[in-house]
């Protein structure tokens, strides 16, 4: 089996996250032409191309197979870093700054309940990465071998993979009291509901849509929408009285206690199971990731 330069393959892996071969060089604090040389005896030595010269670049499959193991890569060294600080609690970390470890998390796990089920990891000096997509996308990251793990709502695991519930995020309908007075008196009804703008993350985010229909018993719902991607944009937005928004109940819950956003459907939630998925190898590290979003969703999350 050939074995492989790992300057070449972080190579690969820089020109793939930063997008491009400039950016790549800087990076690497290398010249533009060492980064295409590195790639072509990469490319040679597999005997197939391995980027897409597009806009965005992509790797290809044989591409994203070596992006993988780079990944892993990384995972070892920061598994024998971490083993290596236990011994020698003096000597200096070794982590690099091209060589980060990363996940793919949904924003509104990101706003609620992520963030402190990594702390301790960060400050533990984990070279961290945070990607994010919408929940249902962030499996395509641990596909395409640019994670080695995601917060997704697909249950099924990727072959080479493991997967762990987490539970379930509340979803519920809300708007600024000033607007849920002027434009939704009787709070939000099967009739009411094309009068108004929901807040979506992007066009990817169906959330809204799937409460209404789940909610109201449709089949099929058309919205008006406003794009916002971000979790904590849109509850500004909300707030701003701009439309609806099908927002966390974790988010939601402080702002309808004080009166400032209303529950426009009380009593109707719209629950969405979360699941860690990860590659299923013998690491510390991918075990501490695991167990610090286990135990922190277990506090969190509805079960």
């Amino acid at each position: 089996m050939s074995t492989y330069d790992p300057a070449a393959l972080e190579c690969l892996a820089a020109i793939v996250e930063e997008g491009g071969f400039e950016r790549a060089a800087q990076r690497l604090n290398v010249t533009q032409s060492a980064v295409s040389q590195r790639l072509r005896a990469l490319e040679a030595q597999v005997g197939s191309v391995l980027i897409v010269r597009s806009r965005p670049l992509k790797p290809t499959s044989a591409g994203q197979l070596l992006l993988k193991h780079t990944k892993q890569l990384r995972l070892l060294r920061a598994d024998l870093e971490r083993d290596l600080q236990e011994l020698a609690p003096s000597a200096p970390g070794g982590s690099r700054e091209d060589e980060r470890i990363s996940i793919a998390i949904n924003a509104d796990s990101i706003a609620t309940w992520a963030m402190g089920a990594l702390h301790d990891l960060v400050r533990q000096r984990l070279p961290l990465e945070i990607i994010t997509d919408d929940q249902d996308f962030t499996q395509e990251w641990l596909r395409s071998g640019q994670v080695l793990g995601c917060v997704t709502t697909l249950k099924q695991a990727l072959r080479g993979c493991k997967m762990v519930p987490l539970g379930a995020m509340h979803y519920v309908a809300v708007a600024s009291a000033d607007f849920a007075r002027k434009h939704l008196p009787q709070g939000l009804t099967p009739h009411n509901f094309r009068d108004v703008s929901f807040l979506s993350f992007n066009r990817k985010d169906d959330m809204a849509a799937e409460f209404v229909a789940r909610t109201f018993g449709l089949k099929r719902v058309a919205l008006n929408h406003l794009f916002v991607p971000s979790t904590e944009g849109q509850m500004r937005a909300v707030s701003a009285g701009w439309g609806v928004g099908v927002m966390p109940e974790l988010l939601a819950r402080g702002p309808i206690a004080d009166g400032s956003l209303v529950d426009l459907v009380p009593g109707h939630f719209l629950p969405i199971q979360l699941y860690w998925h990860c590659w299923n190898l013998e690491s510390e590290l991918l075990d501490a990731l695991t167990e610090a979003l286990k135990a922190t969703a277990a506090t969190t999350l509805v079960t």
